[in-house]
């Protein structure tokens, strides 16, 4: 259960700040549908704005990285950081962008196997090698 209110279109609608942010997202990703995230947000229009300038600047806009390669790495920095949110939501545009059940698998794969020795290095404190260090 939300610890805030979840905005609804009509509240949003009676906050011009809020409504022009909602009104980016659904221009932006060509969709009415504005997520849970930012309906919580809009309780605080300063973070909401912010929030939404920066997932826009690293998300959207194009890169160096393909729009799949980003949802996937942001399906595994919240697999690690345990955010159940992002990871439904971030698979979801992932699959969107043409993950297939395939990649999903390795991409798991991966996050497990990195998961696992990460533990293992920190317990031992291996030092790093020199050559590593740039």
């Amino acid at each position: 259960m939300a610890t805030v209110k979840i905005w609804t279109d009509e509240e949003a609608a009676a906050d011009p700040r809020v409504q022009a942010v909602f009104d980016d997202i659904r221009a932006t990703r060509g969709s009415d549908f504005v997520n849970n995230v930012w309906r919580a947000l809009a309780n605080q229009p300063d973070v909401l704005e912010a929030t939404w300038a920066q997932v826009k600047a690293v998300m959207a806009r194009p890169g160096v990285l393909d729009p799949l390669v980003k949802e996937m790495l942001y399906m595994a920095v919240s697999i690690a950081n345990g955010c159940e949110y992002c990871v439904h939501s971030h698979t979801a545009s992932a699959r969107a962008k043409g993950m297939s059940d395939e990649m999903y698998s390795e991409l798991l794969a991966v996050v497990g196997l990195a998961s696992q020795t990460n533990a293992l290095v920190t317990a031992l404190q291996v030092p790093v090698d020199p050559e590593f260090k740039v």
